[in-house]
């Protein structure tokens, strides 16, 4: 199964080191930006989720990396603006200088929209697809990335800061800001194989909202134990800055719990596929045994 991740990563990082210019020319500083963000490591969980997907329906193809490195490119334009002064403020990323500490807060802001112009750019470039499909994988980008998905679970977040959430408006935040990527990776990985029923559609729907939400509580959980271990605090960096976390609602026992259930319901939801979504079945275990 590693081999089978590790090719998953090589095919993504491939198409991603090959889409992107090359950091030259008069806009040489915007595009060394780009690269720098999108290249510079992460586990490339979603789209490890959009190729396993693809296996699970009928085989990943050169349509499953446009796909994968579309959703990995938003990805990388989240992460630069989310890292930005006006938002969450941080200096560092994967332990590395954040986009705008690297180069300067204008040129992250326009690495961003870049990247997020392109990842739609690829999309509209794939051939030998029928057109319902292509449209359908920008449309489930688009939806999900924009104003009823990821933007808007980033815009509840930075309001919600200072303020005290209940378990279902934090549970909404998070289905929007995490939830959604992750579920559109999983969604346009079967879709570009062309070959998915409504079924398993529904059925990869349900997974990817069971394991993106415990991916976001893990993350609390994590965030937690590592500000304990290195700090001595009893609250993380987003408890730090006055972040709603499941933690702080449900207390570390019952996040963990929370976590094991949801983990559990995503696999039921795999049933269906039988032998073909063990990549699946993988990569939402590392999602909920993760310690970074």
């Amino acid at each position: 199964m590693n081999l089978t991740i590790e090719g998953y990563v090589a095919r993504v990082n491939a198409q991603l080191d090959k889409t992107l210019p090359l950091a030259e020319g008069p806009a040489e500083r915007l595009l060394s930006a780009m690269r720098y963000s999108v290249l510079n490591g992460g586990k490339r969980l979603r789209p490890l989720l959009c190729f396993a997907a693809a296996d699970a329906i009928a085989e990943a193809n050169h349509h499953t990396e446009i796909a994968a490195a579309s959703v990995e490119m938003i990805h990388a334009y989240s992460l630069i603006h989310d890292d930005l002064p006006a938002m969450d403020d941080d200096d560092l990323r994967r332990g590395k200088p954040s986009c705008h500490i690297q180069f300067d807060e204008a040129t992250a802001i326009l690495a961003g929209d870049a990247l997020q112009a392109m990842a739609f750019e690829q999309l509209a470039t794939m051939r030998d697809i029928p057109p319902v499909e292509q449209v359908e994988l920008i449309r489930l980008l688009a939806n999900h990335s924009g104003s009823s998905g990821m933007v808007a679970g980033q815009a509840i977040d930075l309001a919600a800061t200072g303020e005290s959430l209940t378990l279902d408006q934090l549970k909404f935040m998070h289905t929007h800001k995490t939830g959604a990527l992750i579920e559109t990776s999983v969604l346009m990985g079967a879709v570009a194989t062309t070959k998915a029923t409504a079924a398993q559609l529904k059925a990869l729907s349900r997974f990817a909202r069971a394991i993106g939400l415990a991916f976001q509580i893990q993350d609390d959980i994590l965030d937690v134990e590592s500000s304990t271990a290195q700090l001595g605090k009893q609250q993380g960096s987003d408890a730090a800055k006055g972040k709603p976390t499941y933690i702080a609602l449900l207390g570390l026992d019952d996040a963990r719990a929370q976590v094991d259930e949801l983990y559990k319901e995503s696999i039921a939801c795999l049933e269906l596929f039988g032998d073909r979504a063990e990549p699946l079945r993988y990569i939402a275990g590392f999602i909920v045994n993760r310690a970074y």
